[in-house]
């Protein structure tokens, strides 16, 4: 396995820590941040997962830099980042942070996507994150990150940039997804 793919799978080894840290109740207290009160937790669990996001530009960096892209990492980095973002929307569901019907559009699209994805590589065909999953993947990081940082220096002025980011990340998550099957219509009715 090359340095991207393994980052790729730190990545991956980093979402069980990320939930413990925002689900069990270690009790160290609150803080402020940038203008937003909130759980030390969700602090530390806001830096684990800005921390496994910004892995997903290393890896991918480092693959195209060094010519090490292989068909495992493209199918891997992208279910890696699927992963990443359901468990922290899930969680920011269950703290009552996000509304669960625009999480189960985001994560019944990752899913509808990565069945695409399995369906064309079973073709002898590889997809690749495209440009408007990679604005879909930054758009739900940030509003992630946002939403598990308490609205940092917006909280200032009052206004909800967290919630916007959410449906913004929303939006280019339907559109990407309508992208990658419209496509991928062609080989997708074409295979066996």
């Amino acid at each position: 396995m090359n340095i991207p793919n393994r980052i790729t799978v730190s990545r991956i080894m980093l979402i069980p820590i990320f939930m413990i840290i925002m689900l069990v109740d270690f009790n160290w207290g609150t803080m402020n941040f940038l203008g937003a009160e909130l759980p030390v937790t969700h602090f530390v669990g806001g830096l684990i997962f800005i921390f496994a996001s910004l892995t997903d530009w290393v890896d991918g960096y480092y693959a195209r830099k060094y010519n090490l892209v292989t068909t495992f990492g493209k199918f891997l980095d992208p279910l890696a980042d699927k992963l990443l973002v359901s468990a922290a929307l899930i969680i920011l569901v269950e703290l009552g942070f996000a509304a669960s019907w625009i999480v189960i559009i985001i994560i019944s699209r990752e899913f509808a996507v990565t069945g695409l994805r399995l369906v064309l590589a079973g073709e002898g065909e590889v997809v690749a994150a495209g440009g408007l999953g990679k604005i879909k993947t930054t758009a739900q990081i940030l509003a992630v990150t946002t939403l598990l940082l308490h609205n940092p220096i917006f909280t200032w002025i009052g206004f909800p940039f967290a919630d916007v980011m959410l449906y913004v990340a929303l939006i280019f998550t339907i559109w990407s997804g309508w992208e990658y099957f419209y496509a991928n219509r062609t080989a997708l009715m074409a295979s066996k």
